[in-house]
């Protein structure tokens, strides 16, 4: 089976809620925020000891694609590739089935975000190696997070009203649920079935393709055009071609369609989508006030701050705030709008600074 497992690691987004640390050439999925190793780094290591490395494909962009091949030497440089345009996930997905397809008739792909954190590795390998086992039978699988609270800003997963967190067994979803609002998101966490969409699918290549020429005729019939990937034309005509394909999320355009969709309702393992600096500073270590730093922190009367400096920072009579300093930008926010920092970098677009994006 080993032989024809590949992981697909998603690895294309800019991270602005990560500004000024997260930049166009340096966004949030090769920024270190937790020890010595970047995220995709860290999303490769856990799954090296399920797939070999010359079977991980990574999809980014041109602007990160030097910059992920210098961090990730094993894996092969023709398999780190830039899409020509941002196109949503349902054309990157179906990009790297067809590439996957080209090359191995029995491809069964993992497909992975490059930017979150699982501190439960082994545990979240075992639910992996069950996906991938379901998958090579001609399922389609997802991994259900186990919500922790009530939030707002992941899309829902409900499975059948018996369901246990922890199974090892897909299960039949019943449906997707958008982001639901505060008042509906309490009702899911209670009712012990809905669980978070953490974007971790299992198929086999061709499985995504039949499921995309069905759902998704013209971005299908686009990438059947493409040459074979090992082709000296294939990235040229990957250029003029992907452009025109369907901007849309794999969600949208598969999975709210196919039927028989399964899923694996995951348990604890210390999943983080890190999604904002207070994601940071939650999973950070902190000290009797409750502030964190990556770097000098000299605090006197201040809690509950985060800080992410090169040099030495020094706070006095302040609290909760997040203070993130970078050579050309100093961003001083309170923790409670960290997830609206995206909003200076819409400003920053209106107002033409590339040199800060």
């Amino acid at each position: 089976m080993a032989d024809h497992l590949y992981a697909v690691i998603m690895a294309g987004g800019r991270g602005t809620r990560f500004w000024p640390r997260s930049r166009k050439r340096n966004a949030k999925q090769v920024l270190r925020f937790f020890g010595e190793r970047s995220l995709v780094q860290q999303t490769v290591d856990r799954l090296k000891p399920i797939v070999r490395p010359d079977k991980i494909w990574i999809f980014t962009n041109e602007l990160l694609e030097a910059e992920i091949r210098r961090q990730l030497p094993e894996v092969p440089k023709q398999q780190v590739i830039a899409e020509p345009s941002q196109r949503n996930t349902a054309p990157c997905i179906a990009l790297a089935a067809k590439i996957l397809a080209d090359i191995d008739g029995k491809a069964v792909m993992g497909v992975f975000p490059a930017d979150h954190l699982i501190l439960k590795e082994a545990r979240f390998r075992e639910f992996v190696k069950s996906a991938f086992r379901a998958a090579e039978q001609g399922e389609v699988v997802i991994l259900g997070i186990q919500p922790r609270w009530a939030e707002t800003g992941y899309g829902y997963i409900e499975f059948p009203e018996n369901v246990e967190a922890g199974g090892k067994n897909p299960v039949p979803v019943m449906r997707f649920r958008e982001k639901p609002d505060e008042r509906t998101a309490k009702t899911f966490v209670k009712s012990g079935n809905f669980f978070w969409n953490a974007g971790m699918f299992f198929w086999r290549a061709g499985t995504v393709l039949e499921l995309m020429r069905h759902h998704q005729p013209k971005t299908a019939m686009l990438l059947a055009g493409l040459p074979p990937f090992r082709t000296k034309t294939f990235m040229a005509k990957l250029r003029t071609g992907y452009p025109l394909c369907e901007d849309i999320s794999v969600d949208y355009a598969i999975f709210e369609h196919a039927e028989k969709i399964s899923g694996i309702a995951v348990d604890d393992i210390g999943w983080n989508d890190v999604g904002s600096w207070e994601a940071v500073y939650e999973l950070a270590e902190k000290d009797g006030d409750g502030n964190a730093a990556r770097g000098e922190l000299l605090a006197e009367a201040s809690r509950g701050n985060y800080v992410d400096a090169a040099k030495t920072v020094a706070l006095l009579g302040v609290e909760n705030l997040i203070v993130v300093d970078t050579p050309d930008a100093l961003l001083i926010a309170k923790r409670n709008k960290a997830q609206e920092v995206s909003k200076l970098v819409k400003v920053l677009e209106r107002q033409g600074r590339e040199e800060l994006l």
